[in-house]
């Protein structure tokens, strides 16, 4: 069977050697003759398996001593409610940078729990020559005091990343689900980073949240036990039962990634790859993508074809070349190519050849 290349943006594709070890390993982990799936969470293997998960996660992402690291559920939607409910209190303000779809929900999560009176929000794209473009404000000159600033740094349905780091005066909280260890960042910089798992962690069903102490001295208001961070620090994330296969298997993502080189190293791989893919839409007319050069997302690459007539037939004919889910998303249509870190270097160029290919049959008709 020729290979295939999942594209899609999430729930998206594992690397191939963690989910063989979980093949392998699915009837009888750690040598107990039964399933991870099927043992205690509070057991001293399942134990073991979350403080190795932790470990590996602090040393990959470089995670500073007053930071916890909780895995936690509800996805990143989920922390759209945990973050404000934790943070904001009564009479907290927060502002929210919007830079596309998912920050746009966040920002209409938090004012249905919090109230308009609480949330400030700021559009930070504009066209530049057509071409949509983030211009980050100077958030020092802005006169408020917020408890967080709130941004998405990476959006899926556009293809907009923004690779520079916040410099505020007030606490960074980051939705980092589509983007996280993709590449190296300073931890330091923010007050909470939260990630829903499905593209660069693990499977759906488990999000992970890194927050700093002082956050946690910040007035809350009322929610479930089950989405406060503080509970969750207090239990070591086991409040309740945990998304514990979701867990397994974040951990040997960790792992996997410790063992190709580490977020360096994938950074590399993941800047290769998106070039690859850019210079092919590029120097061909018959392919377009929206986004400034300086805001094109590494993680999910938007282009739409000269004539949107043929969207159906390049999508049959990449299926069956074993190039999947590469439709666009339904608000923008065309096409998205998602490359997480478990897509290959190989994967794209096996894009990049059948969109050449594609256009050449066309360019010819």
């Amino acid at each position: 069977m020729s290979a295939i290349y999942n594209f899609c943006a999430g729930p998206a594709m594992l690397p191939q050697a963690v989910m063989k070890k979980a093949q392998q390993e699915l009837l009888d982990w750690n040598g107990l003759g039964v399933s991870v799936m099927e043992i205690s969470h509070r057991s001293k293997e399942f134990i073991a398996l979350t403080a190795r998960a932790e470990a590996d996660l602090r040393e990959l992402m470089q995670i500073p001593a007053n930071y916890h690291v909780l895995f936690m559920h509800g996805g990143g939607r989920g922390q759209f409610s945990a973050v404000v409910n934790n943070f904001l209190g009564d009479n907290g303000r927060a502002l929210y940078l919007v830079n596309g779809q998912w920050s746009s929900a966040a920002v209409a999560e938090a004012k249905k729990l919090a109230g308009e009176a609480q949330i400030d929000s700021l559009n930070i794209v504009e066209k530049h020559n057509g071409l949509n473009a983030v211009v980050l404000p100077d958030l020092h000159k802005i006169d408020a005091d917020y408890r967080y600033v709130h941004y998405c740094p990476n959006e899926t349905v556009d293809g907009i990343e923004i690779f520079d780091e916040l410099d505020s005066p007030w606490p960074v909280v980051a939705d980092m689900s589509s983007t996280i260890m993709s590449h190296e960042i300073d931890v330091s910089r923010y007050g909470l980073i939260y990630a829903g798992a499905q593209k660069n962690i693990g499977p759906s069903g488990l999000s992970l949240v890194i927050v700093r102490d002082d956050m946690l001295k910040l007035p809350s208001l009322p929610q479930s036990s089950v989405m406060d961070y503080r509970i969750a620090v207090e239990h070591d994330s086991m409040f309740n039962t945990p998304p514990t296969f979701a867990w397994y298997l974040a951990a040997e993502v960790f792992a996997w990634l410790k063992s190709v080189g580490g977020v360096a190293h994938i950074a590399d791989v993941n800047r290769r790859k998106a070039e690859l893919l850019y210079a092919c839409i590029d120097n061909n007319a018959f392919y377009r993508n929206g986004v400034d050069l300086a805001n094109r997302s590494r993680m999910n690459v938007t282009f739409q074809l000269a004539d949107p007539a043929l969207d159906a037939e390049f999508l049959k004919l990449a299926e069956a070349a074993g190039l999947v889910a590469l439709k666009g998303h339904r608000i923008v249509g065309g096409m998205r190519a998602s490359l997480y870190n478990a897509m290959p270097l190989e994967g794209v160029q096996a894009l990049v050849n059948f969109m050449n290919e594609f256009a050449a049959k066309h360019n010819q008709a």
